[in-house]
C-alpha cells in the first residue's frame, strides 16, 4: 500500500472495538476463574468473599474507563498514558510508563494465548501434550495477520469477538432464566470437595485480608488492555476523540455485564476449581496429569446440557478464539507505542518504520518473538504467567491519572470560560479519584504478587527503562557530533585523493575496478596486492607487464601470511603522510545468487572493509562483478517478501536544487 493510502486504513467503531478492546472483553473468560483459584486455597469456606471481590473489580473498571475517556479527549494524538505522563510529569516518568506498558503488552499476548489454549484443551483434553506448540503457533499466526495491516486484521478479528460477546450473553441469560424458574444449573465440579492448603482452612484477621486482596489483584486482570484505546486514537475515523471515547464506554459496559454474569453463575452453580487438581476430592482421573475444565467450560456444560452439546462446543470455540485474538490488542498497542518511542529516540528508529501494508512491522515481529519465547519458557501455563501480569497496567494507570490532574490544574490556571472551567473541574475530580484508586490497587498488586513472580516484570521494566535512556543518550550524542557548525569548513574538499585498487589476481573484476577507479580521476592511483605466496605474486607481476596495465602495481610483503593487516597499515601510512588528503580504496567484489555462495567468496573483502571503515579519511568503494548465478536471484519468483506488492516505479521525479 502506498503511503498516501494511510487514511483508507482508519477504523469505524464497529472494527475498532474488536481491535482495541478484545483484551478487556475476553479477560472476563479468566478473571472470575483467577478469583476462585485464590479463594479456594482455604477450601470452600472463603468463597463468600467472591461477590465482594467482584464488586471491587467492577467499581475499579468504571473508574478507569471514566478516567481514560478524559485522556482520549485531552490527548488525541495517540500517546495515551505515555504522552500524558511525559507532558505533565516529565520524560523520566513517561519512560517508566512506557517500559511498564511494553512489558505488559508482551504479557497480554502470552496470557491471552495460553488461556485460549486452555479452553481448547478443556473441550479436547487429548491436545494437552501439544500445549506449547499450539500457543507458539497461534502467536506466529497473529503476527502474520497483523503484518497484513490494521484494517485487514480488524476484519478478521471482528466476527470472533462479536460471536464471543453473543455466546457469553446467551449463556448468562439462559443461566439466569433457569435460576428464576427454579432449575438453576449445577456444575459437574459442585460435587468435588476441596482440601485446604496446609494452614489455610482457618484464616482470620490480617491473613484473611491478604487472601481477599490477593483475589482482588488476580481479578483485576479484567482491566488489562483498557489503555489500548487511548494509544490507538489516531487509528479511528474522525471525529477521533469522540469515537474513541464512545468505543471505550461500550467496551466497559459490555465487559462489566459479562464479568458480573459469569461470576454470579459460577457461584450459583457451585463451580469448584483449584490451582492444584489434587486439592479436589472426587476428581476423576489422575490429578497430576488430567486438566481441569475452565470456569467457562463448566458453566457452558451445566447450562447447555453437558459437555457434548453443540452450544458447549460453540462457547468453547469462540472463547478460545477470542482469547487468542485478544492478543491482537497488544499487537496493535505495542507497535504504536514503540513507534512513538522510536520517534522520540528512545527505541531504534526501525520501530518507527511502516511496512508494505502500512503496519509497524518491526514492532509486530519483536512482540511475537518475545511473547513466543515466554510461552515456551513457562510451558504456556496461565497460572505461572498471570503473576507477571497487570503490574505494568496499574503503573501506567496511576501515573497517567496523576498527570491528568496536573493537566487540568494547568488548564484551570489559564482558562476563563465558565463552561470550560466547569468541565475541567469535573474531569479533575474523576482523574484524581482514579489516581488514588489505581495507586491503592498498584500497592495491593505489588505486595500480593511480588514474591510469586511479579518481581520479574519489575526487573524487566527497569532494564527496559535503562536501555531506553541509553538509546536516547546515544542518539543525542550522534546528533550533536554530526551537527553542522560551519558549513564552509565542514564541506572543505581534501587536498588530494589517493586511489588504491586492491588486487588478488588479474582477471575481469580487477580490470573493471581499475577502469572504475580511473574514471574517478584521483590525483594518484595505484594497485596494491599482498604477497602471501611468492609464486602467485610473480605470476601477477608477469601478467601485469604482459597486459601492459597503466596503473602501477605495489606489492606488500606479508611474512605471516596476513592480508588485512598489511593493507590497513599501508592505507594508514598514506594518511599519516598527508593528513589533509583522502584515500579512496576500491575493492572488487563478486555478486552471487545463492546464499551458500556467500560462504565461498568475498570473505577477505568483508574483513578489509570492516577494518578500513574505522579509519578516518578513508573511503571504501565496492566494485561489483555479477557472477552468472546473480541475475537469477532477481527473478520475480525469488524476490524478497513484499517486493511484488510494491509495484513498478511510477517514473515521477521530484526535482530539488541544492547549493553548498
Amino acid at each position: 500500500m502506498r503511503s498516501e493510502e494511510l487514511g483508507e486504513t482508519l477504523l469505524p467503531k464497529r472494527l475498532a472495538l474488536p481491535i482495541f478492546a478484545s483484551d478487556p472483553l475476553s479477560s472476563v473468560a479468566y478473571a472470575t476463574q483467577e478469583i476462585l483459584l485464590v479463594l479456594t486455597v482455604g477450601g470452600t469456606a472463603f468463597l463468600y468473599l467472591t461477590p465482594w471481590v467482584a464488586a471491587g473489580v467492577v467499581a475499579l473498571m468504571a473508574v478507569v474507563v471514566m478516567s481514560y475517556r478524559q485522556v482520549v479527549h485531552a490527548y488525541p494524538s495517540g500517546g495515551g498514558s505515555y504522552e500524558v505522563v511525559s507532558t505533565n510529569l516529565g520524560p523520566n516518568s513517561g519512560l517508566v510508563v512506557a517500559a511498564s506498558l511494553l512489558v505488559d503488552y508482551v504479557m497480554t499476548v502470552a496470557v491471552s494465548v495460553a488461556s485460549g489454549v486452555d479452553n481448547i484443551i478443556s473441550a479436547l483434553p487429548s491436545l494437552a501434550d501439544y500445549r506449547v506448540l499450539m500457543a507458539v503457533a497461534f502467536v506466529v499466526l497473529l503476527a502474520a495477520m497483523n503484518l497484513r495491516g490494521v484494517r485487514e486484521s480488524g476484519k478478521a478479528f471482528a466476527a470472533p469477538t462479536y460471536l464471543f460477546i453473543g455466546g457469553i450473553m446467551l449463556m448468562v441469560i439462559t443461566g439466569l432464566v433457569k435460576i428464576a424458574l427454579g432449575h438453576g444449573p449445577v456444575a459437574a465440579s459442585a460435587s468435588y470437595g476441596i482440601i485446604p492448603v496446609d494452614g489455610k482452612d482457618n484464616l482470620a484477621g490480617l491473613a484473611l485480608l491478604m487472601l481477599g486482596l490477593r483475589a482482588f489483584a488476580s481479578g483485576c486482570t479484567a482491566l488489562t488492555g483498557v489503555e489500548a484505546i487511548s494509544n490507538g486514537v489516531p487509528a479511528f475515523r474522525t471525529p477521533k476523540s469522540r469515537n474513541a471515547a464512545t468505543t471505550m464506554s461500550v467496551m466497559g459496559i459490555t465487559a462489566v455485564v459479562m464479568f458480573v454474569g459469569i461470576t454470579a453463575l459460577a457461584l450459583t452453580s457451585k463451580v469448584h476449581i483449584t490451582q492444584d487438581a489434587c486439592q479436589l476430592t472426587g476428581f476423576p482421573g489422575d490429578c497430576h496429569t488430567a486438566p481441569q475444565q475452565t470456569v467457562i467450560a463448566q458453566l457452558a456444560a451445566a447450562i447447555f446440557g453437558g459437555d457434548h452439546s453443540f452450544l458447549f462446543y460453540f462457547i468453547q470455540a469462540v472463547t478460545a478464539l477470542v482469547l487468542i485474538l485478544a492478543a491482537n490488542t497488544a499487537f496493535n498497542g505495542f507497535p504504536l507505542l514503540a513507534s512513538i518511542l522510536a520517534q522520540h529516540r528512545y527505541l531504534p528508529r526501525q520501530m518507527h518504520t511502516r511496512g508494505d501494508r502500512l503496519a509497524f512491522s518491526n514492532g509486530i515481529i519483536a512482540l511475537a518473538v518475545v511473547a513466543g519465547g515466554l510461552l515456551w519458557l513457562y510451558g504456556a501455563d496461565v497460572t505461572s504467567l498471570i503473576h507477571l501480569y497487570i503490574l505494568g497496567v496499574f503503573t501506567s494507570f496511576t501515573l497517567s491519572q496523576i498527570g491528568m490532574v496536573r493537566h487540568w490544574n494547568r488548564t484551570l490556571a489559564t482558562e476563563t470560560d465558565p463552561r470550560v472551567r466547569a468541565g475541567a473541574h469535573r474531569s479533575r475530580v474523576i482523574n484524581g479519584f482514579g489516581a488514588v484508586t489505581t495507586a491503592l490497587v498498584l500497592v495491593i498488586v505489588l505486595i500480593t504478587k511480588f514474591t510469586q513472580g511479579a518481581w520479574l516484570a519489575v526487573v524487566a521494566a527497569i532494564v527496559l527503562w535503562v536501555m531506553m535512556r541509553g538509546i536516547r543518550r546515544h542518539y543525542d550524542a550522534v546528533s550533536d557530533e554530526l551537527a553542522v557548525d560551519d558549513p564552509k569548513a565542514d564541506a572543505v574538499r581534501p587536498s588530494k585523493v589517493h586511489g588504491v585498487v586492491l588486487v588478488s589476481k588479474l582477471h575481469k573484476p580487477t580490470l573493471r575496478a581499475l577502469g572504475y577507479a580511473e574514471a574517478f580521476r584521483p590525483d594518484t592511483l595505484e594497485a596494491v596486492t599482498v604477497s602471501v605466496e611468492k609464486e602467485s605474486t610473480d605470476d601477477l607481476r608477469a601478467k601485469w607487464a604482459e597486459y601492459d596495465v597503466r596503473v602501477p602495481l605495489k606489492v606488500l610483503d606479508s611474512p605471516y601470511r596476513e592480508i588485512t593487516k598489511p593493507v590497513v597499515a599501508y592505507v594508514r601510512s598514506v594518511r599519516r603522510t598527508s593528513p589533509r588528503d583522502a584515500v579512496a580504496v576500491f575493492i572488487p567484489e563478486y555478486v552471487v545468487g545463492h546464499w551458500w555462495e556467500h560462504l565461498l567468496h568475498n570473505q577477505s573483502a568483508l574483513w578489509l572493509k570492516s577494518r578500513l571503515l574505522f579509519t578516518p579519511g578513508v573511503m571504501v568503494i565496492s566494485v561489483p562483478w555479477q557472477l552468472s548465478s546473480a541475475p537469477r536471484a532477481d527473478h520475480p519468483a525469488r524476490r524478497a517478501p513484499g517486493s511484488v506488492r510494491r509495484g513498478e516505479p511510477t517514473g515521477r521525479v521530484e526535482h530539488t536544487s541544492t547549493k553548498v
